[in-house]
């Protein structure tokens, strides 16, 4: 059984050594994440590079996805590191305390925007909700509180405000500067770190073509005015990612489950790509095996219909990160034998408006109740690809591509694997013979079986595909 869900790896300190990259890759990681909150513009062509090499060396595909930092709204320091704060206790935070100026009763911070984003009675939580702080009062500088969950916080942890509503930009000056670079390094997908709405969204495909970028963008759903605005952030990216952390602080944790299902079910239905992420197997950073709750997870995003599933500290920093992909592997493998992650009510009330897509569609209801072994797609773009994917199938679907950039891209769409193929290289009455001998070869049908190919009448052409063909090899 060929896995369909993509794992998403984050590349790190763990993963510099290129015996532990190769090991990492061939243990089933689709899509190589490279994070700009970490590490210098060095680290991150090092890596990209060493990605593209080890790749190319054992045969594989592997897009990059570069994913910028954002705004860090963050707490500043403490004379000794940390404090205890204790429930009932006033607590301030104070724009015109210095960087290790902090103790049991204030401590400064970065956004100079706090004091006009809050008001008294909102809740803040700080170290993703493991502090929380009620405000009393706003003066210009300084936001007083009562802590109501107490406990030992640190230097620069993070704020959050419940609810959402902090007014700081999504891109910020190191982000531009960053996109410089993605564009630079030819990364295949770029993540934007709290988009608020499609205007963000938006900003950042402008300043990545600008600057040469070809690479998908990324929209991180991790602020609660994104729920608000998830149909229009869809619309506007190309891919989305569940980001459950900050997401998980701003909604509540009770509202998350509900809510990643939802952006599942939405991006599916708009013919979007969509990534679970944030500690699907985050006790392995430490662990050689995870627990069953995250199994249970990891197995429910892939049932939900999930294109990928993303580690991060898992296989950046921690002791185990091949352990961790092929857990993760093996659990998507699990939850994919189930029969739901084959059935599909896509679009079943809708109608089309493009011929690519009509023709996507005919196909994978022809898959889903005829008895064909595989879908081929030619395509330049992937456009067709990304659309047979958006149907659950147990059908594999292989991408026959020539350009590089595309094979790359659909490393994270369910279900699609690439293969490099230039159509313009075959002569036109042995093209189908020679795409069923590829297929036998590759072992995923035997003589006399049948396949499902889609293409366009006139070959590597753009967004042409009008042709569903029954072929047999």
């Amino acid at each position: 059984m060929q896995r369909r869900t993509k794992i998403v790896a984050t590349i790190g300190p763990a993963t510099d050594d290129i015996e532990a990259l190769t090991a990492l890759i061939e243990a089933g990681v689709d899509v190589a994440r490279i994070n700009f909150s970490h590490g210098d513009i060095e680290d991150h062509e090092r890596r990209v590079r060493q990605v593209r090499e080890v790749a190319a060396s054992v045969g594989r595909d592997v897009a990059v996805l570069g994913d910028l930092q954002g705004p860090k709204i963050r707490i500043r320091g403490f004379r000794n590191g940390e404090v205890t704060l204790t429930n009932g206790d006033a607590f301030s935070l104070d724009l015109e305390l210095g960087k290790d100026d902090g103790d049991e009763s204030q401590v400064g911070i970065t956004y100079e925007s706090l004091p006009r984003d809050v008001k008294p009675g909102d809740r803040l939580l700080l170290n993703d909700g493991a502090i929380v702080l009620t405000v009393d009062s706003v003066s210009t500088t300084r936001v007083t509180c009562t802590v109501r969950q107490g406990g030992v916080l640190s230097n620069n942890k993070g704020i959050n405000r419940h609810g959402g509503g902090l007014s700081a930009a999504a891109l910020t000056d190191k982000d531009r500067e960053d996109i410089l670079h993605a564009a630079r390094l030819n990364l295949d997908y770029v993540a934007m770190s709290f988009p608020r709405d499609a205007r963000d969204v938006i900003e950042l495909r402008r300043l990545l073509r600008d600057a040469g970028g070809e690479g998908y963008v990324v929209a991180k759903i991790e602020r609660a005015e994104a729920i608000d605005n998830i149909d229009e952030i869809l619309q506007a990216c190309d891919v989305a990612m569940v980001a459950r952390g900050d997401l998980g602080v701003e909604i509540g944790d009770a509202e998350l489950p509900g809510v990643q299902k939802m952006i599942i079910h939405r991006a599916r239905a708009m013919n979007r790509v969509v990534i679970t992420a944030t500690q699907m197997m985050e006790s392995m950073v430490k662990s050689p095996i995870p627990t069953r709750a995250e199994v249970s997870d990891v197995a429910n995003a892939v049932i939900d219909g999930t294109d990928a599933v993303m580690l991060s500290a898992e296989t950046a920093t921690g002791a185990y990160p091949v352990k961790a992909v092929e857990a993760m592997a093996r659990i998507c493998e699990g939850a994919e034998r189930q029969a739901v992650t084959r059935t599909s009510q896509h679009r079943v009330e809708r109608s089309f408006e493009l011929v690519d897509e009509a023709i996507a569609m005919a196909t994978m209801y022809t898959a889903n109740h005829f008895d064909v072994k595989a879908i081929v797609a030619l395509t330049e773009s992937g456009s067709t690809a990304l659309w047979l994917s958006r149907i659950r199938s147990g059908r594999p679907i292989y991408a026959f591509t020539r350009h590089e950039s595309t094979r790359r891209r659909v490393t994270l769409y369910r279900g699609v694997s690439p293969v490099s193929f230039d159509v313009q290289k075959v002569n036109e009455t042995n093209l189908t013979r020679h795409i069923a001998d590829e297929m036998v070869a590759r072992g995923v049908v035997r003589r006399g079986e049948r396949l499902i190919l889609t293409r366009g009448a006139l070959s590597g052409i753009s967004g042409k595909t009008n042709t569903m063909k029954i072929i047999e090899a």
